[in-house]
């Protein structure tokens, strides 16, 4: 997965927004697209909604089952 993001983000940050003064600028820019990528970035393979939303939603769903099944006895 990180060999698919590297291209991505050179492609996309490095190549885009440059040229760069100095390596705060690009530290800066390198946070606000992390940002972007995890919390707004729309994912076309995931029903174009961000990936924290996804996530979270995953894990919602992993709460709310696992306490379902609490209630159901075991057969073991």
């Amino acid at each position: 997965m990180a060999e698919a993001f590297h291209p991505l983000f050179k492609a996309e940050l490095i190549r885009n927004r440059g040229p760069w003064k100095n390596l705060d600028e690009v530290e800066i820019a390198m946070a606000e697209y992390v940002d972007w990528f995890n919390h707004r970035r729309l994912h076309g393979e995931i029903d174009l909604v961000p990936p924290v939303e996804f996530e979270d939603d995953f894990y919602r769903q992993q709460t709310c089952s696992t306490e379902g099944e609490a209630l159901v006895p075991s057969l073991q």
